[in-house]
């Protein structure tokens, strides 16, 4: 593949999706599903403020750039995230990637956000009926990986995307498509994702089932119709990304590297994020980052984060990294995850 078809097939990339734009004055806030599929994933990347689609090169490429699996090895990795979330919520990540010689690199993941049980509550009884109700998201994947010369790495990812609230549930499969491209300047990367295309989400379930009264104030109507609420079908967060990734240091004793990565939301406005990563001797790592800039009414801004990587053997790098997140009026975050290379 030449170097011209590649800048055609990024370019290509980049304008298809272009024509997804927000209305003046209006962020679409709230206006899709699956609002968990959002949730960032990976220390590592969260501690650089989550600009990290043109730098992934772990498992939770799986979540930023599919394509970034090709960068895991030499053989394959596990990983496990673990998160205190929002409002006591707990979120949870586990991914297992295997690299398959000429075939490629095929990887596997589960993603889910849980909360406790809740009381259910009425007007008539604010206390409590003395039943429970929980809610759970979930998402399974495969992804696929694939260095197609030796600058340009393609990716995808096909998953299932399930919400549940009591006993109603809502289910769908979307995509995720990714390239990584090594410019001609040794040291910049390019990156490009388009994550959640997929279709429409709709509840169902029998807690839509009700029973009607067509009119309260007739003597001797039918007040127990069997009836069904009709829900609406939502649309998943698509989201583009396209972001650089600069090698600005490398030698023995200290590595430097720096990212900027611009998003493009279909519910949202478009915001800019960059972070930074120092290395020590390759195994003691300090970042720092900020999220969505410029995005209306966001929530989110500065990041921290730290790493170290402990060699099993020379082939088997044990990796743990930490994340902190502000999250302004909302509760910080602080995330952890594992990643064991093999």
């Amino acid at each position: 593949m030449t170097t011209k078809k590649i800048y055609l097939i990024l370019a290509c990339f980049i304008f298809s999706f272009l024509p997804y734009k927000t209305w003046a004055g209006l962020t679409k806030s709230g206006t899709t599903s699956a609002q968990f599929l959002k949730i960032q994933l990976g220390a590592r990347a969260i501690g650089m403020g989550g600009a990290y689609v043109a730098q992934a090169n772990d498992v939770a490429s799986i979540y930023w750039n599919p394509a970034g699996l090709t960068n895991v090895g030499p053989h394959g990795a596990v990983s496990f995230a673990y998160s205190d979330w929002l409002a006591d919520t707990k979120l949870n990540f586990a991914a297992a990637v295997i690299k398959a010689g000429n075939i490629g690199t095929i990887g596997l993941s589960f993603t889910s956000l849980s909360m406790p049980d809740l009381k259910v509550r009425t007007e008539y009884e604010p206390e409590g009926t003395g039943e429970f109700f929980s809610a759970l998201n979930m998402a399974m994947g495969i992804s696929y990986a694939r260095s197609l010369t030796d600058r340009f790495d393609l990716g995808f990812t096909i998953k299932y995307i399930r919400e549940q609230i009591w006993h109603c549930t809502a289910s769908t499969i979307a995509f995720d498509l990714g390239i990584l491209f090594q410019t001609d300047i040794d040291w910049l990367v390019l990156g490009m994702s388009i994550s959640n295309f997929g279709p429409k989400m709709k509840y169902q379930g029998k807690d839509i089932f009700i029973n009607y009264d067509f009119d309260s104030d007739q003597w001797g109507d039918n007040e127990n119709i069997f009836a069904n609420l009709q829900t609406d079908s939502w649309d998943l967060p698509l989201l583009f990304r396209f972001g650089l990734a600069m090698e600005i240091l490398n030698n023995e004793m200290s590595q430097l590297l720096a990212s900027v990565e611009a998003r493009h939301p279909n519910d949202n406005t478009e915001s800019v994020s960059m972070g930074m990563e120092y290395g020590f001797l390759h195994r003691f790592f300090l970042r720092a980052g900020y999220q969505t800039l410029f995005e209306k009414d966001s929530e989110r801004g500065l990041t921290m984060g730290m790493g170290f990587i402990y060699f099993i053997s020379p082939t088997n790098p044990l990796r743990f990294d930490y994340a902190y997140a502000d999250w302004g009026r909302l509760t910080n975050t602080h995330r952890f995850s594992l990643e064991l290379n093999f």
